[in-house]
Parts: structure tokens; sequence; C-alpha cells
């Protein structure tokens, strides 16, 4: 975080002349197994929904960079730069002024009519496009199941994630030893941990 500084926030600071950014989402639900089944087989291990599929940053960057080419010939011009979870870009923020959702109580993006379960993608360009008008409410409304679902309680509150107690954080991007503490907590949870969105009322919604 302290090494991008503001190129996170600042979007021309990442890619000079950008005065647009796409946001753009990409179902991800599996079909399959029922979720709760493997995480109460002792004899499984339980992988992120999301990593079930093929490699996704390869998967939508290709589509992402077929749409930036239609633009481009559409237009007649115009610079394009994609990014999927692959550079400095509050990608849930930017998702939100864009009207794609709303940042929800466990962190996410939820849809209306997509849940959560939703790689996002961006393109940044110099072209001005019109803008979307940004998703300006929240409708989690009082329910809290996600910050109470999480086994290792790592909501500080709502909308505050503790990654240093989050099992996603822990079992993909920690660079040491899991403290001992978490790891009775953890499960069969081997790779990510999607409890907070298996709780979510919103994701009744969500499309294969």
């Amino acid at each position: 975080m302290e090494r991008h500084g503001t190129r996170r926030s600042r979007p021309q600071e990442l890619v000079p002349g950008t005065c647009t950014v796409l946001s753009l989402r990409m179902d991800y639900q599996p079909e399959g197994a029922n979720p709760d089944t493997i995480l109460a087989s002792s004899d499984k291990a339980y992988i992120s929904r999301y990593a079930l599929g093929r490699d996704y940053h390869k998967l939508m960057r290709n589509r992402l960079a077929k749409l930036a080419k239609r633009i481009e010939q559409e237009l007649g011009g115009g610079q394009y730069r994609a990014f999927v979870d692959s550079a400095p870009v509050l990608e849930r923020a930017i998702a939100e002024r864009a009207g794609l959702g709303w940042i929800a109580k466990n962190t996410m993006l939820i849809n209306e009519k997509a849940g959560s379960w939703f790689f996002l993608g961006e393109i940044y360009t110099d072209i001005p496009f019109p803008a979307d008008p940004p998703k300006s409410d929240k409708h989690c409304g009082s329910c809290s199941a996600c910050l109470e679902v999480c086994p290792t309680q790592a909501f500080v509150g709502p909308f505050v994630l503790d990654a240093r107690r989050c099992i996603s954080y822990l079992t993909i991007e920690h660079p040491g030893s899991i403290d001992e503490s978490l790891r009775p907590l953890m499960g069969n949870r081997i790779y990510g941990c999607d409890d907070c969105q298996l709780v979510c009322p919103w994701n009744k919604f969500a499309q294969s």
C-alpha cells in the first residue's frame, strides 16, 4: 500500500492521460458440490469458489482487451489499458462509483441482481465517456449475518475487516506462519474462505 502511494486513488497517476475508468463484472459462481457439505466434511479440503475455474486474471483480461479493441475500432482511436487484480486499483470503490453495486458490511461489492459472486475488472482510457450515476445507497439494512459467521472474527465492525485474521488473507497472501491461535478456527479451509458470502441473503440472486 505504501509503495504505490496515491497511484491507487488517482488513476491518472497510474496511467497518464486517464479520464475515464470503465468498471465491469464477470460472474463466477460455480456449479457443483454444495459448499456447506464440503465445509462439514473432515476428509475434504475447502477451496474458495472463485478459484475453482480457469485463471480469472487471464480470462477476464482477454475479454477486456477484446472490448477495448472494439471500442477503439468504433471510435477510431483512444488509449486503453485493462486491469484485473493486477495493479494498484481501488476496484470496489470504482465499481461503487460506477453504479455496479454497493460496498457491503463484509467489504464485498454487492449487486442487487447478482449478489457478490463476481470478479471486477477495469479499463483505463483517455476517452471522456459519460459517467454512470454512483450507487449511493447501501442495502444491507440491519442484517449482520456476514459479521457473525466469520470463523476467526475478522470483522472489527460493519465495513471494517482486520486482514490479519481473515482466512482468505492467511491462506493466500500471508507470507509467514499462521498464528497458532487462529489455526483451529480455520477448519478445512486451505485456500480462501467464502463464509461471509455464503450467508449473504443477496446471493440468492447470483447466477452460475
